[in-house]
């Protein structure tokens, strides 16, 4: 997990660009970007736990906060917990569970380097157990039924 922010702190090869129209900020440069997603979610609801073998995604939130739940596929250190704001990127490695956590409706932007999209939206998506959470946050995901995945694929 790589957590920065797109108006601060900007490390070079990116860069910002700000004058009296306004400010230009570099989200990547000469990255290879195969698909770009726009996803909404509402307040209750957690989304991933999956990991993806040859994708890294970058999800650059645009409206409201998420909380990143992630740990390695090995299981070689804990679960950890990154709350995510308003024009911060938070990227997902390779072998990383991921796991989404909404406390409030938002937007987000999602980046990928890898399969991820139309026909290849689950080609490399390997679901996983769902990561354990602790009692903080295991509140923030909603009794509503209408809330839960709807799909449930096969453990690959």
């Amino acid at each position: 997990m790589i957590k920065r922010n797109v108006w601060h702190g900007v490390q070079p090869p990116l860069e910002v660009h700000e004058d009296n129209r306004g400010v230009i900020a570099d989200i990547f440069y000469k990255a290879d970007i195969q698909h770009v997603a726009i996803i909404t979610s509402k307040k209750g609801v957690r989304r991933g736990d999956h990991y993806h073998k040859k994708t890294t995604q970058h999800m650059l939130m645009t409206k409201g906060s998420l909380i990143y739940v992630y740990q390695p596929v090995d299981k070689s250190q804990p679960v950890k917990y990154e709350l995510i704001k308003t024009g911060e990127v938070v990227s997902t490695n390779p072998f990383e569970i991921h796991t989404l956590l909404f406390a409030e409706d938002n937007e987000f932007l999602v980046f990928s380097e890898g399969p991820r999209g139309g026909k290849d939206y689950e080609e490399d998506t390997y679901r996983a157990d769902p990561l354990p959470l602790d009692t903080e946050h295991a509140k923030l995901i909603s009794a509503d039924p209408s809330l839960l995945r709807q799909k449930h694929e096969v453990l690959k």
